[in-house]
């Protein structure tokens, strides 16, 4: 693959380790105090991030056209939108997901009641990636203040705009014991994997989901793995192409490709191949210009987060048409202004990097079937994709493709929706992830399902298994619950 030498990576500074551990230690103490708030002081918290956030909105904007040149209309879109989102949700439903819930009590217990109290898990540590620094970073931060747990926070450093912007409001709205921003590279999340966590949040690569998750198992932490994978659009020939050309379009386009949930490749049936390339390459005009020029002069577009991530992103394009690919749209690349328009690849080479690693830009081979089975065997023989999206018409074929393929979520008939849904489960399965996010399955992943029993004062069933076994009354019992309890 082509080599292109990078400038240095503008980065967030470090964090002093002492200060990281001086806090860390706060929190342990904290910690105690924070799991007796109530629904309405958590809430109270919760509405004043909400308040901050969309006041400082411009900030936010200001801070990603630094790092990726995106668009307002994009921000609002895809970062504060879906965070303020994530916190209204939120406030809204944590008394009910705050409640004690009754269980039954199985007749062996009899007199005894039973019930799940949601506890938080303690003091937990969220290392958010660089793709969505907001979004990402205060999704789960929700989620981990609903269910009462004190948060370090680790923003990526390579969005340093970004970073300190998230680190000024969650020093405006909550003391360090509470929560910290723990800013700067490898060292400093060296350092926190090193501490004893209660919890670990971790979104990026499924490479460095897998050094957190070994890190997290020195201490029995648990984690949330939100990682990627290559996610599959299949377009089956009763889709409706206009429609599916122009969200596939869209969604591939947003934070030029920098989403863990972007198509990666296509698979289209053979018979609208053709079709479905001539009216993508239409929309993506449409959208963003009649030309090269236009679409790096678009607002719309933004750019690739540096210059080391933009010679991957190329070398996975230089690479796939070396090796015989054909580009069927696109493939203007600007490395001084980090700029790849979104590109069409027809005819790659199994042998091609691009099959090989999540793209994690703007670059979008597309492969045929003919027989639905290919679809869904291709699937199957990879790694767990973290989305699918299933362009169909046809409720058969759909019912096929869900039944015989396996991933962390499905879009019908749309790209990237899932996501969006507060009440719906976000989050992968094996390489693509562990554990889920968003509204209830967020403020559970932080929380400890906590079991109660509470006996009877008088005569409790378990009275009667006490030693000395053999007594008359405990083995006639005992032969009941064997045999029918």
């Amino acid at each position: 693959m082509t080599k292109i030498a990078t400038p240095s990576i503008p980065t967030a500074p470090d964090t002093p380790v002492e200060q990281i551990h001086d806090t860390f230690e706060k929190q342990l103490v904290h910690q105690y105090t924070m799991r007796r708030t109530t629904a309405k002081q958590r809430i109270a918290r919760l509405q004043q991030l909400h308040d901050t956030i969309y006041r400082r909105r411009p900030e936010i904007e200001r801070a990603i056209y630094a790092d990726f040149r995106k668009s307002k209309t994009e921000t609002d879109i895809s970062e504060v939108g879906v965070s303020l989102g994530e916190i209204r949700h939120t406030i809204k439903h944590l008394k009910t997901w705050m409640r004690t819930q009754s269980v039954g009590t199985p007749l062996t217990l009899f007199g005894s009641s039973s019930e799940i109290m949601q506890e938080p898990k303690g003091v937990c540590l969220i290392i958010s990636p660089w793709n969505f620094p907001f979004n990402l970073s205060f999704a789960p931060l929700v989620s981990a203040l609903a269910a009462g747990n004190c948060v370090i926070v680790k923003p990526s450093e390579y969005t340093p705009n970004s970073s300190a912007v998230i680190k000024s409001i969650l020093e405006e709205c909550f003391a360090p014991e509470e929560v910290f921003v723990a800013e700067g590279g490898v060292s400093v999340s060296q350092a926190l994997l090193e501490l004893p966590f209660n919890h670990i949040f971790f979104t990026g690569s499924p490479a460095v989901g897998k050094i957190v998750m070994a890190a997290a198992a020195k201490h029995l932490t648990s984690v949330t793995l939100e990682l990627g994978g290559k996610s599959p659009v299949v377009i089956d020939p009763s889709a409706g192409l206009d429609h599916a050309a122009a969200q596939t379009a869209w969604l591939k386009s947003m934070n030029a490709g920098q989403i863990c949930i972007a198509p990666d490749y296509i698979m289209v049936h053979e018979s609208v191949k053709d079709a479905f390339i001539a009216k993508m390459a239409a929309k993506l005009e449409t959208f963003y210009g009649k030309d090269a020029a236009a679409r790096q002069a678009s607002p719309d577009l933004c750019r690739l987060v540096n210059a080391r991530h933009f010679a991957r992103v190329k070398s996975l394009l230089d690479d796939a048409v070396a090796k015989g690919a054909t580009i069927a749209y696109g493939g203007f690349c600007d490395e001084a202004d980090l700029f790849i328009e979104t590109t069409l690849l027809v005819n790659v080479p199994e042998n091609a990097e691009i099959w090989q690693e999540e793209v994690f830009g703007p670059l979008l081979p597309i492969r045929t079937w003919t027989e639905l089975d290919e679809v869904t065997e291709y699937i199957n023989a990879r790694p767990k994709p973290l989305a699918m999206y299933l362009f169909s018409h046809r409720n058969r074929v759909i019912e096929h493709v869900l039944t015989n393929t396996r991933n962390g979520g499905v879009t019908v008939n749309d790209c990237g929706p899932h996501f969006y849904n507060c009440e719906l489960p976000f989050g992968g399965s094996n390489n693509s992830g562990i554990g889920k996010c968003h509204g209830i399955y967020g403020f559970q992943e932080f929380s400890n399902a906590r079991s109660v029993l509470r006996q009877t004062r008088l005569m409790p069933t378990s009275r009667f298994m006490l030693p000395p076994y053999g007594g008359k009354l405990a083995e006639i019992l005992l032969k009941g619950i064997v045999r029918w309890f």
